[in-house]
């Protein structure tokens, strides 16, 4: 039982692992003016999910509104790490 829950938690791991680094690749490439691509959609389809929520509880309450950088895709990448270090 302990070596299957093992194996879960490393494909977590290996998965939100797999994520951050989509996301790291999502923000360096908007730093470059380039046509919307299929790469560009997936990274999107595959980060989006994770990052939403953390944007959308940020635009309820009215934090970081103001600012011109999306605070959202920083907190959801530290709350990713935070993840795969617990498990």
């Amino acid at each position: 039982m302990n070596y299957a829950l093992q194996i879960i938690a490393n494909v977590v791991v290996l998965l939100l692992t797999a994520v951050q680094l989509a996301m790291l690749v999502r923000a360096v490439l908007s730093w470059f003016p380039m046509e919307e691509n299929r790469f560009v959609h997936f990274l999107f389809a595959v980060t989006e999910p994770f990052i939403y929520p953390v944007r959308r509880l940020f635009e309820r309450m009215n934090w970081f509104q103001s600012l011109p950088i999306d605070i959202s895709f920083m907190v959801t990448y530290l709350l990713l790490s935070v993840i795969i270090m617990i498990l």
